[in-house]
């Protein structure tokens, strides 16, 4: 429980939260509240509306909503990310100004009522705009948290910069999900930043250090959205080197480039060449039946053509928990969770002989998975899970609720 004379409310700001019960959005975020709330202390959060949503409840914490257009017009935010939204209808930028000025004023409504002790804003652009004022206006200490989308906009609009640095300023304390981020966070202004990564979202995972029964052939999977940044061509084009006897790959998941990618599997695929097997979207339930079923989860993630990577990689931890080993890219956050030997095998980049090998290498190598499935158990005890989580951020609370009050 958090201390009586720490902590006791706590303002969460976000651009996403679940409109309902079922809703699977920012999974990470709602059971990071959950663990809060579990921890003893007093929760609300503060999102956008979502076409015409009013406030409501989750998981028995107040969801306050803000307007801040016609509800018609209110899908800025949610089932895609605001600045992918804006690329493709640029009139949408319009509504970013309505939008931080609502939300403002939504910010000190609340602030004055439930008089929390912390304000914690995730996404701080333009977040750390809207808790700014009830931030100076009751003096409440401010926590801004970085996932690293608000760090890429730097490249596309330079006018993002000095708006973000002086945020930073500001700021009593700010997190980031991973040590990349951190690094382009200091690169911006050279302030502390806590390590703040998610744990799973999933209920109960194995714990279980023997690699996974080969049933016919070895299986390789991958699971998440279709996006370049997820280097699936790269998985795609490694299976010209793995043999269609003893390798499989499975895609799991949709996006803007699952056409495409079905398309070059087509038309590099061989006689000899491992089969890709595109699952679509998938119900839990089946999902949880790849999971015990594949011997290797992968992601051969890459840094894209907009400057944009991975910035933790949640799926690996969950991938881990669930008894898989891992493959996957040297880029972004990912080294955070995967040390190379120790808790998975890391490649570079952009280069399928090098995926084809490390899958080879699992595959000819049963001892190894197992090594590598006890040194990922290990890495997860001391750094991902949610109690330690959050138990390292209460404190961070404490520390600066403390100065405030002093």
């Amino acid at each position: 429980m958090a201390e009586q004379s720490g902590v006791q409310k706590v303002l969460v700001i976000g651009s996403v939260y679940p409109r309902f019960h079922e809703d699977a959005e920012v999974p990470w975020l709602r059971a990071s509240i959950a663990h809060l709330k579990k921890a003893g202390l007093d929760i609300q959060v503060l999102a956008p509306a979502y076409k015409g949503l009013k406030s409501h409840e989750i998981d028995g914490v107040k969801v306050n909503r803000f307007r801040y257009a016609p509800a018609s017009w209110e899908f800025l935010t949610h089932e895609e990310g605001a600045p992918s939204k804006m690329a493709n209808k640029p009139w949408l930028q319009l509504l970013a100004i309505p939008y931080i000025i609502s939300g403002f004023f939504k910010c000190i409504k609340i602030c004055r009522k439930f008089k929390p002790d912390i304000i914690h804003a995730h996404w701080p652009f333009p977040h750390a705009y809207i808790a700014l004022g009830a931030a100076k206006l009751f003096k409440i200490p401010l926590v801004l948290n970085f996932h690293g989308a608000e760090l890429l906009l730097i490249r596309k609009k330079k006018w993002v910069k000095p708006l973000l640095k002086f945020a930073i300023g500001q700021a009593q304390a700010v997190f980031a999900n991973s040590s990349f981020t951190a690094s382009k966070i200091k690169a911006l202004r050279n302030v502390d930043v806590e390590w703040s990564p998610y744990g799973t979202t999933l209920e109960t995972g194995t714990g279980n250090a023997e690699p996974h029964a080969i049933n016919g052939k070895f299986k390789i999977l991958f699971v998440g959205r279709h996006i370049e940044r997820k280097g699936i061509r790269y998985l795609i084009e490694a299976a010209k080197y793995l043999p269609r006897d003893q390798f499989e790959i499975r895609i799991v998941g949709v996006g803007d480039l699952t056409d495409e990618l079905k398309k070059l599997a087509s038309e590099s695929a061989t006689p000899n060449s491992a089969e890709i097997i595109f699952t679509g979207k998938l119900s839990p339930e089946a999902l949880a039946s790849e999971y015990k079923t594949a011997n290797v989860f992968t992601l051969p993630a890459i840094v894209d053509s907009k400057g944009d990577t991975e910035g933790l990689g949640v799926v690996l931890i969950e991938a881990m928990e669930l008894g898989l080993p891992i493959v996957a890219s040297n880029v972004g956050g990912i080294p955070d969770v995967v040390i190379d030997g120790e808790t998975g095998i890391l490649v570079p980049e952009k280069d399928p002989e090098a995926l084809a090998s490390a899958y080879k290498r699992l595959a000819a190598e049963p001892g190894l998975i197992k090594q590598l499935l006890a040194g990922a158990q290990k890495r997860i005890n001391e750094c991902f899970t949610w109690d330690g989580i959050i138990e390292r951020q209460i404190a961070v609370y404490n520390r600066y609720h403390s100065h405030s009050r002093s």
